[in-house]
């Protein structure tokens, strides 16, 4: 087994790891660690919960010295749960050699924040409230060596391509870049090449029995049906740790008040609430002092909570791409879990759609109805299902038995 060590890491940083109980480094970590610490460009497709935080975080901090003025390495991630899962990843072993991590995102008092980042050795930003301390020149990135784009096919998703594109811009050309997304093809391709210069490329596919199995249901329904359709879900006894996704944030809350007068408690996640309010309901959430999160595409993307049983999409997912990444977040580590996908009349042509590209059909048009309501016929007859395995990068194939949930698929 490879070792820390053998990487090149240095036996300050191997210690402070093997400290928090971190002895062997992650699949993705032994493809990256030995390129970053020889100053190499690295374009690395790997999914969420694969390691990669520290695969470009040992590195670094073993790369820096302490001291001098103004950051040396920025890391751009695209949500404030993404920015704050990094700085706690990276602060004890940033502590073995004397660097500090300044995280910088919205929600929280400008002055003590860009004061703390202009100080720092490590700088973890989201690009919103990072191109506004640079407006403000509270901050300077004219010393930056390393820069890290982490999730940057969902900085793309959410619409941060310009305001990365000007935060490049303000960094040395001469810097080390590190780039890491899910899909490594289409516009984050593309952008991986105008930031990098030589860069090395590596792919990591988990292991078939790093995923469980996913079950996949479609309930077809009517809007007054869907708030008893999710308590009969959330009551069922073989369920555990839930996140349930939504299409806005006043939903997200309205949703959580319906809950509540059921006597199901459930937290809500959304880009109203303050930091302090998104943290302490993820808080909650993974210590399992609430098993019901209810949240919208883009206060989740940062969130990696272990032990998710169910994915319930109350909403339907506007694309192929954020179905895969919403039910992505059950079935890990080798355990099982569910995607339950409530269906719409009017919505029946799309999420059939879907369904389709993903070898799901069968379990479309075999969802089953609420309310005593008939799962409406959309297009043909059932077609063979085409191979499917993508649970946290939308990528592989599929293999089905049948089950009380439905059709399970592994994921790969």
């Amino acid at each position: 087994m490879t070792t820390f060590t053998e990487l090149g890491v240095s036996r300050r940083v191997s210690s402070a790891l093997s400290e928090r109980g971190i002895k062997a480094p992650f699949a993705v970590q032994s493809l990256v660690i030995a390129d970053v610490l020889d100053g190499r460009d690295v374009l690395v497709q790997s999914p969420t919960g694969s390691g990669k935080t520290l695969a470009f975080g040992v590195p670094i901090v073993d790369r820096l010295e302490p001291g001098g003025h103004g950051p040396k390495t920025l890391i751009l991630a695209p949500t404030r749960e993404l920015a704050t899962q990094i700085v706690d990843e990276l602060e004890a072993i940033a502590r073995a050699r004397g660097l500090s991590v300044a995280p910088v995102y919205g929600g929280v008092p400008i002055p003590p924040q860009a004061k703390r980042a202009a100080r720092a050795d490590i700088v973890v930003a989201t690009p919103g409230r990072l191109e506004d301390l640079l407006q403000r020149r509270t901050l300077s990135l004219e010393d930056v060596g390393i820069l890290v784009i982490d999730e940057a096919d969902r900085m793309l998703d959410m619409g941060f391509k310009p305001a990365v594109d000007r935060i490049v811009k303000q960094t040395p050309r001469s810097r080390q870049t590190l780039f890491f997304s899910a899909t490594l093809e289409g516009a984050a391709g593309k952008q991986a090449r105008a930031y990098t210069h030589e860069a090395r490329r590596h792919v990591h596919e988990p292991k078939r029995e790093d995923s469980g199995e996913v079950s996949h249901r479609f309930v077809h329904l009517s809007h007054h049906a869907k708030v008893d359709a999710l308590v009969a879900e959330l009551r069922d006894a073989e369920r555990g740790r839930t996140l349930v996704f939504v299409r806005t944030k006043r939903g997200a809350d309205r949703l959580v008040k319906r809950l509540g007068r059921e006597n199901l408690a459930a937290v809500a996640m959304h880009g109203n609430k303050s930091q302090a309010q998104r943290q302490k309901a993820l808080a909650r959430f993974s210590k399992g002092q609430v098993d019901t999160l209810v949240a919208t595409d883009v206060a989740a993307r940062g969130i990696d909570v272990e032990d998710i049983t169910h994915v319930i999409n109350y909403d339907a997912p506007g694309d192929r791409d954020a179905y895969v990444h919403r039910v992505g977040r059950t079935a890990r580590a080798g355990r099982d879990g569910a995607g339950v996908s409530f269906v719409l009349p009017d919505q029946a042509g799309e999420m059939r759609a879907i369904a389709a590209s993903l070898g799901l059909v069968q379990e479309f048009d075999g969802g089953t109805g609420h309310d005593h309501e008939r799962p409406p016929h959309v297009g043909a007859p059932p077609a063979r299902p085409t191979p499917y395995r993508g649970s946290r990068n939308g990528r592989g194939g599929s293999r089905g038995r049948n089950r009380r949930n439905g059709n399970r698929s592994r994921h790969r």
